[in-house]
């Protein structure tokens, strides 16, 4: 049976990270938390867990995400965010695979608590992601603050596991407003940096074009009040995006 590290990036998260540390009682032999210099309780909450806590500046999400793995002790690595926590059908589904560890990857579904209401649309669920691998045989990618596990190419194998990754993403309607907006600015300079540019149908379609996909085809309109807000605060983050993206240009 291969030992698990569980390697989880914080900053100000005492709300949550009790939560997320206690959801791994049974299935994790290394928990570590990598701390950009909380300034409430994240620390001492989590001292008092007896977890290992470390401190790193941050420098974006991937690069955080990819510092972490570097402070696991074992190479297997589950990763999780700190608003996030396992639910008892995905604990079991882990214990199985470490008594059987098959595949370079495992994937996990991601179900979205957003004001207390649990989001089955949107686009929000299954929301699958690769969570659980063998740390020598990839890295993470992707493009700020949307990050994303990536297995080295090559015949790297992965399997989907039962059960979800609890999401306690949002706790108020104001507070989901206030992420898109320093979201987006963080996505807009990360597709400036890459030399992406933006036009008119990216700034005005591409935002009603999000939400028709996620209210109608991806069925937010059965998620009732919070689906019509998700929705719609998605299409702005869409259209900040390309314009934050556009006036970084306009700078140049």
């Amino acid at each position: 049976m291969p030992n698990l590290s569980v390697v989880i990036i914080t900053f100000n998260e005492e709300r949550n990270i009790e939560r997320c540390i206690e959801s791994l009682h049974g299935i994790a032999d290394d928990i570590v938390i990598v701390d950009s210099f909380s300034t409430d309780k994240t620390e001492e909450i989590c001292r008092a867990k007896g977890v290992r806590f470390v401190q790193h500046k941050f420098d974006g999400h991937i690069e955080q995400k990819n510092w972490a793995v570097t402070q696991a002790k074992y190479p297997y690595v589950l990763s999780l965010d700190a608003d996030e926590a396992i639910d008892d059908t995905l604990k079991k589904s882990i214990l199985e695979i470490k008594n059987n560890w098959k595949y370079d990857g495992y994937n996990m579904n991601r179900l979205t608590n957003y004001c207390g209401k649990w989001v089955y649309h949107c686009g929000w669920y299954p929301d699958k992601k690769l969570r659980m691998w063998d740390s020598r045989k990839g890295s993470w990618g992707g493009i700020n603050p949307h990050d994303k596990y990536e297995l080295a190419e090559g015949d790297n194998s992965t399997a989907d596991l039962k059960g979800n990754i609890l999401h306690y993403s949002y706790y108020s309607i104001e507070g989901h407003r206030k992420q898109t907006e320093k979201f987006s600015t963080i996505s807009a300079n990360a597709l400036f940096a890459k030399g992406k540019k933006t036009n008119l149908v990216k700034l005005y379609l591409s935002p009603i074009v999000k939400f028709i996909q996620s209210y109608f085809f991806q069925l937010g309109i059965l998620d009732g009040y919070y689906g019509f807000v998700i929705c719609k605060i998605s299409a702005h983050s869409t259209y900040l995006k390309y314009f934050k993206l556009k006036q970084l240009y306009l700078k140049k």
